[in-house]
């Protein structure tokens, strides 16, 4: 592997306490250092700054709700787990820099360009990125699940060879992880269903949980990347991934065919669509076949919301059930006026078309 993103999640940096585990990150810095002079190329992923700000503050006001605690603490922590990211790796002769940001940069195509064109050239010149949201100014709609969906962007944006997702858990597992006779699924394919095995809680101090990992691994790994769920608090654990394949973990197998640049960006734009159009089994069938086939408005049958030109839409069947999401060469308005004739220009033009596995 030439290039990777490693996610670490707030339980791995997070003692029992809420705080930051400094030890924990020095020990997962040394791993990256490694890994880099190995000639890795990595982009960090890092939770931790409202453990960091927690630490270091103790709110005036008990009134203050769950979003401006959030605000706060990380406004004060980012600063602290940068600077704590800064010192530890020029230990190590490796620079860094700090990349915030926030879904809705995502949106546009332009937006998504700009934020590769950056990574890309902190990765040239040698520099390891350290992603994550802007906690400071996100509020309660424009968040991410949690970082492991903005991990997956990253991964799909950047054309990693793998994304490693740390945990505090060794993988997914066939059963309750707090069970001792469960046991780690070494292996996900792409048509294998998890629906007995993933649970729905959440973790101790992140936004998400297993079922959001799941899903967004599913996601990048159709997208041809290899996605590996592991245990961050295990000694050495990126080496021990990257050198030796037998490492306990959950690995989800990579799509070989793999996805255009374009398509990658679609594939996580569900949440910014603008409309959604519905077709009929005849043209639901037709998408599904073998062959690449265009959106075209004779297998159209409803339009809902308001869209232009080049806006995200989402393409659902009769029943409502989602089939894939596009970029709109036409507006809403002339995807009705069309919808259900022959010869007329493709509504989503399947080099923009994402359909879900």
């Amino acid at each position: 592997m030439k290039r990777i993103t490693v996610k670490v999640g707030s339980n791995v940096l997070t003692r029992p306490d809420g705080t930051l585990d400094v030890t924990r990150m020095s020990a997962l810095v040394d791993q990256i250092a490694q890994l880099r002079h190995e000639g890795v190329e990595v982009i960090l992923v890092s939770s931790g700054a409202v453990a960091s700000g927690r630490s270091e503050i103790k709110p005036s006001s008990r009134h203050l709700d769950t979003t401006s605690q959030r605000q706060l603490f990380s406004a004060v922590g980012q600063a602290k787990l940068i600077n704590r990211y800064y010192e530890l790796f020029r230990d190590h002769g490796i620079a860094v820099g700090q990349v915030l940001t926030m879904k809705e940069n995502f949106a546009t195509r332009r937006h998504y360009l700009n934020q590769k064109n950056c990574m890309t050239v902190m990765l040239e010149n040698d520099v390891i990125p350290i992603v994550n949201e802007n906690d400071t100014i996100s509020v309660t709609e424009l968040m991410f699940t949690d970082n492991d969906e903005l991990s997956g962007l990253i991964a799909s944006m950047m054309d990693a060879d793998a994304l490693i997702i740390l945990s505090n858990i060794d993988g997914i597992y066939n059963g309750s992880p707090s069970d001792p006779s469960s046991q780690v699924i070494r292996e996900i394919g792409q048509q294998m269903d998890l629906s007995d095995y993933i649970q729905t809680s959440k973790s101790s101090f992140g936004r998400g949980g297993m079922l959001t990992k799941t899903n967004i691994a599913r996601k990048v790994a159709d997208e041809g990347i290899e996605v590996i769920i592991a245990n961050g608090k295990k000694d050495d654990i990126l080496l021990h991934l990257m050198h030796d394949a037998d490492t306990v973990s959950t690995r989800f197998t990579p799509n070989p065919q793999g996805i255009s640049g374009v398509k990658k960006w679609i594939a996580h734009s569900e949440g910014f669509a603008k409309g959604e159009i519905a077709l009929n089994a005849q043209a639901v069938e037709a998408l599904r076949g073998e062959k690449a086939v265009s959106v075209l408005p004779v297998g159209i049958i409803r339009v809902e919301g308001e869209f232009e030109k080049d806006d995200i839409i989402r393409i659902v069947d009769v029943e409502g059930e989602p089939i894939g999401v596009g970029k709109a060469n036409c507006t809403s308005a002339q995807v009705s006026a069309t919808m259900g004739k022959h010869g007329n220009r493709p509504v989503v033009h399947y080099d923009y078309l994402y359909l879900e596995s």
